[in-house]
């Protein structure tokens, strides 16, 4: 498969699936998911979903509500899509956004160690 089609299924299934959970899954814990992201395998087997939520402690919660709906999801997905395969679904935590938190803390940090002090009240001590 080109990669162009695999980016367009991969879009195409995060849409659906975000679809999905918001109008036809009645578990009101996996509705909390944000669907990130969608990486299917080339042969369409298995589908790896990233998600977030918007409260980091519930993560552990809806993970577990959306592993329950998995079957279900793939079944309707199975009834909207035209694609020979519809892979099996797997749902994981996306990582990227503690990772984009963590670089934010650490340019934060960066940017206090490297402002001048206030001392100098802005004079340059080169100058006098």
């Amino acid at each position: 498969m080109t990669n162009y089609r695999m980016q367009r299924i991969n879009k195409q299934l995060q849409r659906e699936i975000s679809m999905l959970l918001e109008y036809k899954i009645k578990n009101e814990t996996a509705k909390e998911a944000i669907i990130t992201e969608v990486e299917c395998s080339k042969d369409l087997e298995f589908a790896v979903v990233y998600f977030i939520t918007l409260e980091p402690k519930q993560r552990k919660v809806v993970f577990k509500a959306l592993e329950s709906v998995a079957g279900p999801l793939r079944s309707m997905l199975g009834k909207k899509l035209r694609l020979r395969k519809i892979p099996e679904i797997r749902f994981t935590i996306d990582p990227s956004v503690d990772y984009g938190r963590r670089i934010d803390a650490l340019l934060d940090s960066l940017k206090e160690e490297t402002n001048p002090s206030s001392d100098t009240n802005g004079v340059d001590e080169r100058e006098e």
